[in-house]
């Protein structure tokens, strides 16, 4: 009954990347519970969706689909920094990883980091970084990650 329920979950929260009709499922709310998100319109979304989708595999945006609800419960996006160092090396950078409250504990962020540490190792990443919280610490240890050195961050705005 264990691989029934698991195979359930696997076909009710549907792992893929970033749609254009996503704006439309709540990605932009999920977003909210994440940061600041001010609200933007249809055009505003779709010309920066255009924009990051012309990037190719060098940023992309993972979301978690509730697909009982058709409603985007998780989301995470990873970006390819191209360096000098390391032999002309890529490194992957996670930002923006959260799950939406109601779905919490559900091991869909797990899913999130893990597609997203997944495409920086495919697309030739020599190391996969991110920043977190404190609070946080314990669940990407959970996923693979350590800790290492310490963040620091000037904002402009």
């Amino acid at each position: 009954m264990e691989s029934n329920t698991a195979s359930s979950d696997e076909q009710r929260y549907q792992v893929r990347k970033l749609e254009i009709t996503d704006k439309n499922k709540g990605f932009m709310e999920l977003l909210q519970q994440l940061t600041v998100c001010d609200p933007v319109t249809d055009e505003e979304f779709q010309e920066r969706f255009e924009e990051l989708k012309s990037y190719g595999d060098d940023h992309v945006i993972c979301v978690i689909e509730d697909m009982n609800l058709s409603k985007i419960v998780a989301t995470g996006s990873v970006f390819v920094e191209k360096k000098f160092i390391r032999n002309c090396g890529k490194v992957g950078h996670i930002e923006d990883v959260v799950v939406d409250s109601s779905a919490r504990g559900m091991q869909l962020g797990k899913k999130v980091a893990g597609f997203l540490a997944d495409h920086a190792r495919l697309t030739g990443c020599y190391k996969v970084i991110l920043d977190c919280s404190d609070d946080n610490k314990a669940f990407y240890e959970k996923c693979g990650f350590k800790q290492k050195e310490i963040q620091m961050v000037k904002y402009f705005i």
